[in-house]
């Protein structure tokens, strides 16, 4: 019975595949097992919050970098109208 069962379209497949395969199935079960039982999850409503806080952060932080940029390039370009 083992030899059928360590055989995949007619080609035998050796143990050590066969454990890694088992191996890795049993890992995702345990994974998703964690997940369900172990880990706190944020409530959805301080999700969105937090989530609107981060984009309104992201977009300022943005508009900085944008202005700074802005500034720099135009001292840049006046330095090198001077030095030609």
């Amino acid at each position: 019975s083992t030899g059928l069962q360590n055989q995949v379209s007619g080609v035998r497949v050796s143990q050590p595949v066969q454990n890694l395969k088992m191996n890795i199935v049993s890992y995702i079960k345990e994974s998703f097992s964690e997940l369900k039982e172990h880990v706190s999850w944020t409530p959805a409503n301080e999700l969105s919050r937090l989530t609107v806080v981060v984009l309104v952060f992201s977009i300022i932080f943005a508009l900085l970098i944008w202005a700074a940029d802005s500034v720099l390039s135009r001292v840049i370009k006046v330095y090198f109208d001077l030095i030609n």
